[in-house]
């Protein structure tokens, strides 16, 4: 699928920024910058959320990851292993997302943060007071609170993504890691 929103010529400092970070423009930037104030703001939003240190890098990258299984962002994925190599994450792990109930991999607590992500994508949102319990407990209020806005943020651009056609642009080539892919039905997800 070809973005369904044409490329827009970025401003040079910022397609030279785009290259540095990721080898190649991001076809989701390209088709926002139609909207610069929507593209700065959606970059500006993504480095903030980015930069936020209270949750565990690895616990917020298996979250995004499991989210754009779900949703079906192939962009995001394809993004998401290319950081984690970038992050110095577990790149075994990281292949395993999609498929993280069936692997043998994750820890608990990854696994149950995979699933409050996943809880919290559905339509409606099925998290419940036990999840959201159990999670706190061993999180802490403020990682909490970080992880919730971090899925809320990672759903917005992987919905956003999936409705743009924008797809793998080949990022996690450079991982050299074999890629799982997930099963047909997804787990806990609805189809309304």
């Amino acid at each position: 699928m070809t973005p369904r929103i044409p490329k827009a010529p970025l401003p040079a400092e910022v397609e030279e920024n785009m290259v540095r970070q990721f080898g190649a423009v991001p076809e989701n930037v390209a088709a926002l910058w139609h909207s610069p104030e929507v593209a700065r703001a959606n970059l500006q939003f993504g480095a903030e959320v980015g930069a936020w240190s209270a949750a565990d890098a690895s616990l917020k990258s298996y979250a995004h990851m499991a989210v754009a299984a779900q949703v079906g962002c192939s962009w995001c994925l394809d993004v998401g292993y290319f950081q984690a190599q970038n992050q110095k994450l577990d790149l075994a792990k990281a292949s395993q997302v999609p498929v993280w109930r069936e692997s043998d991999v994750f820890t608990s607590l990854e696994r149950d943060v995979m699933a409050y992500a996943e809880a919290m994508t559905n339509t409606p949102p099925t998290v419940t007071d036990a999840q959201h319990a159990s999670l706190l407990d061993r999180l802490g209020a403020p990682a909490m609170v970080e992880l919730t806005a971090f899925i809320a943020f990672v759903n917005l651009a992987t919905r956003a993504n999936v409705a743009g056609g924008v797809t793998s642009q080949g990022f996690s080539d450079a991982c050299e890691i074999p890629l799982a892919t997930r099963p047909a039905e997804p787990h806990g997800t609805s189809a309304a």
